[in-house]
């Protein structure tokens, strides 16, 4: 009783809900462990450590835990005293891991309100009931918020936060505004950006001009209000920041949710699907045009494509786009203050007449016959306007007929739902008459109930089909008008940038007496949708096929004679119809809808290697392991990788290397080792390991690996 004791006491609270109490369930515990140790052992010494507004779940976020048990294993304490359990821990399988890792540092521990002394008493059983019971009530609410949250994602209400440019006006019913003078930043980061500047450029203009970074701007909304803020923001603004602007399309009105999931407490955030958004379309008050987002994405991708490197001193607006008829090679620049800009062979300009001739054509030329083509394309377009204009009234003089039919589904929906649950309480009176029978009456029942599902699943299919009857005409009608209007835009410019290029071309081919032009594939498609009849099967939601998406290819000869055939050269596209009626085209991707299996595969070969291991198809990366996947998943591939795909080569890092390959746009991690993947004959994807930390270059054992799962990973898809 006389022994002199030093003793660390921990006391925590994990919701601060009694500020003009200050607190007093923290003092409150105080109170109780120092009244236990005056009493117990009173010639001791007792330091205090306590965490405000912390959960239980993790140990990792408490910082005055942290500080206590560096020192408790340090050897500063013989014991630790709480006042109960549920202050350690409310993490069952943490807690235990925790409290035996004390117990062998030869730690006492003692939780005054449960009664616990251990390891003084054999108290272990008795701790792991504490604990499970501890643990139940965080899991419980944490499943009850998941599903709050869930289902305002659903109504389009829960918006937690608002990019720069929007506001809070009442954060309790999450109601915000545009902020003007934010909203002119970006406006004007996007007017920058389709005019070829990249984002660190943007980012040192916005920092020259003094204006407030978003980070600045929260801290003085904040200070506004009398509140205190610990942010400490920096005046530059970031090339992270200008990309995350230009990503995204919460600036054209569009409200996406879901976008990240959790799959446990605590736990890291996942990036989900884009399938498994939650998208709500024209939500709110846009600050862009959506052409000027449209035009952005599609530079955006343009320009990982072509290993963009900012604006030239004379623009080469067609670099990219411009190939050589006869030879193939690209065609180069000749820009000179004292001549016009044009372009001419690349092996003519290497070689001369021995390799091929010039090709020569100017700049102006170029745009001419672009503007020409989509002048043509928007004066036919009209009729296919007023068609469509025409539905949208008639859809018009039928909502109130709709409305009808959908209040009359959604009663026999609510009348199927009755039945079920009158089914499922019947179900278990009668088993419980005659428990004998149970499996012939569960049997029966069941079927019935599943009759009750069929039901109303038909029901709701019902629903979303005369929902998306309702708005498939006005869609398609703004659809069409976005089209004729960008195209507009371009025919009245004097001439025509990359980034205009980049919505509407995919390659000029020069002959010596004809210019053949390959419109994108999408922007051909949407114009072949456009014009053609709605069909309400259209909308279902599902993949209709992978199919070879054609595009028209425009035919200007030497007399100005213009024909158009059109051809089935294109990428494999996935034809997906949102429930809105607006149609998706995504690249096709057999790596892709693998995804699951090749991160599995991704992981196994990281901890076999030691190295970070990226498994890709052939435009982003789909799986990662052995480095942060949020960093990874989804970033494009860069011009190096594609053109080892393409050339069906694979790599290796030697000391002979005379420059480091970084596989992956925007990352600065070189590779080790580079395979494609090979499936009936085309290159679908690459397995790639990348060097660790030390640069270590790779052996045959990471050879072989990489090769291996290349290999594997074909033989998977062709099955």
């Amino acid at each position: 009783m006389n022994d002199k004791y030093y003793i660390a006491a921990y006391c925590r609270i994990s919701v601060d809900d009694e500020l003009n109490k200050e607190n007093t369930s923290i003092e409150n515990q105080k109170a109780i462990i120092k009244e236990y140790v005056d009493e117990h052992f009173p010639n001791s010494v007792l330091d205090i450590y306590e965490d405000r507004d912390k959960s239980g779940y993790t140990f990792a976020q408490r910082p005055g835990y942290q500080e206590m048990r560096k020192k408790l294993f340090g050897g500063h304490y013989d014991m630790i005293i709480l006042k109960d359990l549920s202050r350690f821990s409310r993490r069952n399988g943490a807690g235990l891991v925790e409290l035996e890792a004390i117990r062998d540092e030869g730690i006492r521990f003692i939780a005054i309100g449960d009664n616990i002394d251990y390891p003084t008493r054999d108290d272990w059983l008795k701790i792991q009931v504490y604990f499970l019971l501890n643990e139940m009530p965080v899991t419980d609410t944490s499943k009850k918020v998941r599903n709050v949250i869930r289902r305002m994602q659903k109504d389009g209400k829960w918006i937690p936060s608002v990019p720069y440019g929007y506001v809070f006006t009442n954060t309790k019913k999450m109601i915000f505004e545009v902020e003007q003078s934010e909203a002119a930043v970006v406006r004007k980061v996007f007017e920058l950006y389709n005019d070829g500047w990249g984002y660190k450029r943007i980012a040192n203009y916005l920092t020259d001009m003094h204006i407030p970074t978003p980070r600045m701007n929260e801290k003085m909304r904040i200070e506004a209000r009398g509140d205190e803020c610990r942010l400490r923001p920096k005046a530059a603004w970031s090339i992270a920041t200008i990309q995350g602007i230009i990503e995204n399309d919460f600036y054209i009105g569009t409200l996406r949710q879901g976008k990240y999931a959790r799959r446990k407490i605590n736990g890291k955030d996942i990036k989900r699907s884009e399938d498994d958004h939650i998208v709500f379309e024209n939500n709110h008050e846009a600050i862009v045009d959506y052409d000027v987002f449209v035009t952005a994405q599609n530079f955006m991708k343009e320009r990982s494509r072509t290993s963009y490197n900012g604006e030239r001193k004379y623009p080469c607006s067609y670099s990219g786009y411009i190939v050589c008829g006869d030879c193939g090679a690209p065609m180069v620049p000749f820009n000179r203050a004292d001549v016009k800009p044009s372009y001419r062979c690349g092996t003519y300009h290497k070689r001369g007449l021995k390799g091929c001739t010039s090709h020569h054509i100017r700049t102006e030329t170029l745009d001419s016959v672009i503007k020409e083509y989509l002048l043509k394309v928007r004066d036919t377009s009209s009729e296919m306007i007023e068609r469509i204009q025409k539905m949208v009234a008639e859809e018009t003089e039928t909502v109130e007929t709709s409305k009808q039919v959908l209040d009359r589904l959604e009663q026999e929906i609510e009348d199927a739902r009755a039945e079920k649950k009158a089914l499922l309480r019947q179900c278990a009176r009668e088993i419980a008459r005659k428990p004998e029978q149970e499996a012939e009456i569960q049997e029966m029942y069941d079927e019935l109930i599943a009759e009750c599902n069929d039901q109303i699943a038909g029901l709701q299919n019902q629903i979303k089909i005369t929902c998306d009857r309702s708005s498939m005409a006005a869609n398609a009608e703004h659809s069409a008008k976005i089209a004729i209007n960008y195209f507009d835009k371009l025919i009245a410019k004097d001439s025509l940038k990359k980034s205009d290029l980049a919505f509407i071309i995919d390659k000029l081919t020069v002959y010596e007496d004809y210019i053949k032009v390959k419109l994108k594939d999408d922007i051909t498609e949407i114009l072949k949708y456009c014009s053609s009849d709605l069909d309400t099967s259209r909308s279902e939601g599902n993949r209709h096929g992978k199919d070879k998406i054609f595009s028209a290819e425009l035919e200007i000869d030497e007399n100005g004679a213009k024909s158009i055939n059109t051809v089935s050269d294109g990428d494999p596209l996935e034809i997906y119809t949102a429930t809105d009626g607006e149609v998706i085209f995504k690249k096709y991707s057999p790596v892709g809808e693998m995804s699951v299996f090749a991160g599995q595969y991704a992981d196994v070969l990281s901890r076999i290697s030691n190295l970070p291991t990226l498994i890709s198809d052939r435009d982003h990366v789909i799986a990662a392991a052995g480095v942060s996947k949020r960093e990874f998943l989804e970033r494009r591939i860069t011009n190096v990788l594609e053109n080892y795909m393409e050339n069906r080569k694979s790599y290796k890092a030697s000391v002979d290397d005379v420059s480091e390959v970084f596989p992956i746009e925007g990352v600065e991690r070189s590779a080790a080792v580079i395979y494609p993947i090979i499936a009936a004959g085309d290159v679908s994807g690459a397995v790639v390991m990348l060097k660790d930390e030390s640069g270590k270059l790779p052996g045959d054992t990471e050879t072989k690996l990489t090769q291996s799962a290349a290999a594997f990973l074909g033989k998977q898809m062709e099955e």
